[in-house]
This record gives C-alpha cells, sequence and structure tokens, in this order.
C-alpha cells in the first residue's frame, strides 16, 4: 500500500545511531530527554489516523506499530514512519517454528525495524534463528543491526487466571523469570515483561538486556484490559529500558499534552540510574 505525504509534517531530531544505544537511558545512565524512553503504540486502524496522531506530537522519538495497524496498512507503513525520524517498534510478536521466524524476522530487518518481536515460548533454537536472521539481513541493507525482543507473559494476563487456564504450575514471575533466562542464552537482546517483573530481572540481567515494558498507566489513566500495570516514574526507577504507552496518551483529548506529561513523570527522576 502507498501512503501519501502529508503536509505540515513537523520537523524531528534524532540521535543518529539508531539502536537502543542512542536512547540516554539505555545503558543504565540517565539522559536529558525523556522523549527518547517512551514508545508509542499506534494501535490505529489504519496510516491516515496513525499518520494522523503522529503529527500531533512533534517531540516523539518511538513508535511501535502492531497487528492491527501492520495488518491494515502493510510493510510501507514502517518505510514511512522511518523515512519522518521516527524509531519503528515492529510488534508481531512472531511465533513459529525457526525458519519461518528466522524469515520473518529478516524481513522485518530489511525494513529498518529497530525492535522485533517474537515469543520466548518458540523455544531456544527458534530464538536464536531470529537474531542471527535479523542482524544478517540489517547487514545487508546496510542498517544497524535490530534488537530482537522475546515477548515473556502478556500484560493482560492476571496471575491467578495465567496459572489455572494454562495449567502452569509457576507463578507469573517465575514463568517471566524462566523465559527471559531462555532469551538471554539464545543471545535475544531483551525481552517485554510487565513492570511488575522489571526489578528482579534487571537484578539478573543487567545493561544492555533491554527490559521493554507495556503496562505503564500513569495515575490519571484507567486500566483498561490491562492487569499488571505501573506509572511511568516506578517502571524507569526498577530498570526498565523503555515504556511503551498506548491508550493513555492516543485515547486523549490531547495527546501530545499527555505525552508531555509522562515526559514530566519521567523528567522527575532526572540523573537517577535505573535499579540495577
Amino acid at each position: 500500500m502507498s501512503i501519501p505525504d502529508r503536509p505540515g509534517t513537523p520537523e524531528r531530531t534524532i540521535p543518529e545511531q539508531e539502536g537502543l544505544q542512542a536512547g540516554p537511558w539505555a545503558s543504565g545512565a540517565g539522559g536529558s530527554d525523556p522523549a527518547e524512553r517512551i514508545i508509542l503504540a499506534l494501535d490505529r486502524p489504519d496510516a491516515d489516523s496513525a499518520l494522523a496522531l503522529v503529527d500531533l506530537i512533534p517531540e516523539l522519538r518511538w513508535v511501535k506499530v502492531g497487528l492491527e495497524l501492520f495488518t491494515s496498512v502493510g510493510p510501507d507503513m514502517v518505510t514511512h514512519l522511518r523515512q519522518r525520524g521516527l524509531r519503528v517498534f515492529l510488534d508481531l510478536k512472531f511465533h513459529d517454528i525457526p525458519a519461518t521466524m528466522a524469515g520473518a524476522c529478516g524481513s522485518a530487518a530489511r525494513l529498518g525495524a529497530v525492535l522485533i518481536t517474537v515469543h520466548a515460548c518458540s523455544g531456544s533454537d527458534a530464538l536464536a534463528a531470529a537474531q542471527r536472521s535479523a542482524s544478517a539481513a540489517a547487514s545487508e541493507a546496510n542498517l544497524s543491526s535490530p534488537t530482537v525482543l522475546a515477548v515473556t507473559v502478556l500484560t493482560s494476563w492476571d496471575p491467578i487466571e495465567f496459572t489455572s487456564q494454562l495449567a502452569i504450575r509457576e507463578s507469573v514471575e517465575d514463568h517471566v523469570s524462566r523465559l527471559a533466562a531462555l532469551a538471554a542464552r539464545a543471545g535475544i537482546g531483551g525481552v517485554v515483561c510487565s513492570p511488575l517483573e522489571v526489578a528482579g530481572l534487571r537484578r539478573r540481567h543487567p545493561e544492555p538486556f533491554a527490559l521493554i515494558t507495556p503496562g505503564i498507566r500513569p495515575a490519571w489513566a484507567g486500566r483498561g484490559d490491562q492487569r499488571r500495570v505501573m506509572g511511568p516514574s516506578e517502571a524507569a526507577r526498577a530498570g526498565a529500558s523503555r515504556l511503551v504507552i498506548g491508550r493513555p496518551i492516543h485515547a486523549a483529548d490531547d495527546p501530545r499534552r499527555r505525552f508531555l506529561q509522562c515526559c514530566a513523570e519521567l523528567e522527575q527522576i532526572g540523573g537517577a540510574s535505573p535499579a540495577g
């Protein structure tokens, strides 16, 4: 699908290095731009509404393209967002046999996605194949190697329902820890987890292992269908690398004001290093 240019596109100043290390807090040090730590989830049904949201927030640095938007628009969405100076977290949560996951991650890397998600429970062989393929494809395209992230347990899971419905005989926290260790051994660059698991994981997996956390709910926002949640500054102090925030911003009457509120909350922790 071809996406036409929109007039009045805001200019953005993005550091030249595309990877996680370009973010001010990615190495555990404090940073001057809290906007670098927020990934806005573009949970929109089409390109027009997604780009309209992006245009409302000139301070934006990172965006997440998930299943809804990618299925509607296709790979052109990633390309167009990159052309607008944004880093793209491609959150399609690949889960398949190793060969298929490797091919999918290679394709995602060639698009220029900086972060790519796969399911940790696909196993170590599939995880390792995904990372190898993504790195090789990016190199062939003269792009920086993306960070493949292993999704642990979705933040919509209630701990009691998780153990009863899936017949898993360990707590969510223990299961997340097990999957994170599996991902680290497979050479994956980080995991997606709820903010409630961040502190424990950061103690076992220091930077540069990335901990990307959805389930971020400022005090003024409702939980929606999220169960394991935390506020932005709490998650940052616990050791999160970056925070994925969706509905508290994009469903607001004034998305830019809510985005800047989240930035202000992060700015309050200033140069304090994440827990580690």
